[in-house]
């Protein structure tokens, strides 16, 4: 039998692309990701999350990558979770090798809806699982979420050399504050790399503002 599972990184961060991984892997090859201790990529180092991603492509019997950049995510039509939903339909619909059973980690607060959301547009008919922190049940779901964190980190990592320090890309990173208020004050505006309809973002363009008119009346009764 067929095992799949399917997972994303990246939803949250204000920084870079959102990246959905679908992985298939035969029912005895279980043991072969016991034998790896994977794990839910969060619970993992950076490093080992790199070697595991070598030795998952050794074992996985078929995986598929999609990374979802700000313009696309910016210009969507629907919430996240649509776009999510459809990112999903698209990785496992260009599987090929098609699973038997599926396990997805579901984002939306209906764990069922979300599955049936997806199987109602998928070009083939497993039976789905899909639950809340699926990512730390299941090792196929589990296996997934590192390629998908391992292909954002890489990610990150080309735009660090582009760009310079920018943290993690999430808006509670000091070193991504810093990097987004320093491209504001010297651009008037956000980097291509962001995602513009945000509202952390908008909150922080409104703060950066705010500081930036301070320090121009600062500098004026200086």
């Amino acid at each position: 039998m067929k095992l799949g599972g399917i997972d994303e990184a990246g939803r949250g961060p204000v920084i870079g692309p959102l990246v959905i991984a679908a992985v298939v892997i035969d029912e005895s090859k279980l043991d072969k990701l016991r034998e790896l201790n994977v794990r839910d990529s969060k619970k993992l180092s950076p490093k080992r999350r790199e070697k595991l991603f070598n030795e998952l492509l050794r074992v996985l019997d078929d995986h598929v990558i999609v990374e979802l950049w700000p313009d696309e995510i910016d210009n969507r039509e629907g919430t996240l979770n649509d776009l999510e939903i459809a990112g999903f339909i698209r990785a496992l619909n260009f599987l090929k090798v098609k699973p038997d059973v599926l396990y997805i980690d579901a984002a939306d607060v209906k764990e069922e809806r979300f599955g049936e959301n997806i199987k109602r547009e998928l070009k083939f008919s497993p039976k789905i699982i899909s639950e809340h922190r699926a990512d730390d049940k299941y090792l196929p779901v589990s296996a997934a979420s590192i390629l998908a964190k391992v292909t954002r980190d890489r990610a990150i990592e080309r735009l660090k050399e582009k760009y310079g320090e920018i943290g993690s890309g999430y808006p509670s990173d000091p070193k991504t504050r810093r990097f987004l208020e320093e491209y504001y004050r010297e651009n008037g505006e956000f980097p291509p790399i962001v995602r513009r309809t945000w509202k952390t973002l908008r909150k922080l363009e409104a703060e950066f503002r705010e500081r930036k008119g301070q320090k121009n009346i600062m500098d004026f009764l200086g």
